[in-house]
């Protein structure tokens, strides 16, 4: 059975800032007024995170907008959502956090099929030489190509 996904919302910082190493689909823990507001594509991944507390994946300061035909019973924009996964998974991305230096960041909210899911990258952070590297070398990619293209 073959679902179509539909992208909400992408990370891009994120590919500049981090190196990521491995991605996980997760599904996320939402109310109905936030599956309206992301089915019209109102969500910002920018600033947000994921922490592992008590053995649950939670996703932190994920912006959702209220959705605009919501009454009093509306949802708080960057309230904490509950990211879901199975218990293995947790606990190897568990084991892959305690080394030095890796964290997890939502890489992207789409929907696939009915159902709202969340691209999380168990990534580490980049130095600034390391940004500048890969800047460097996107751009000579991009000359290549056009010489190439030229001939």
């Amino acid at each position: 059975m073959k679902h179509d996904m539909k992208i909400v919302c992408q990370n891009r910082k994120a590919y500049h800032d981090y190196s990521i190493e491995e991605t996980i689909e997760a599904g996320i823990q939402l109310l109905g007024t936030e599956v309206k507001s992301l089915r019209d594509g109102k969500a910002n991944l920018k600033d947000s995170y994921v922490l592992i507390k008590n053995s649950e994946v939670i996703l932190l300061n994920c912006h959702i907008s209220p959705y605009s035909h919501g009454n009093i019973l509306n949802h708080d924009p960057l309230r904490t959502r509950k990211l879901l996964l199975h218990r293995k998974e947790i606990d190897r991305l568990r084991g892959k956090m305690q080394q030095k230096g890796y964290t997890l960041i939502p890489l992207k909210i789409y929907f696939k099929g009915p159902y709202a899911k969340v691209e999380i990258g168990l990534a580490r952070g980049k130095k600034q030489y390391e940004k500048r590297e890969a800047i460097k070398e996107r751009e000579a990619k991009r000359d290549i190509e056009k010489a190439m293209k030229r001939r």
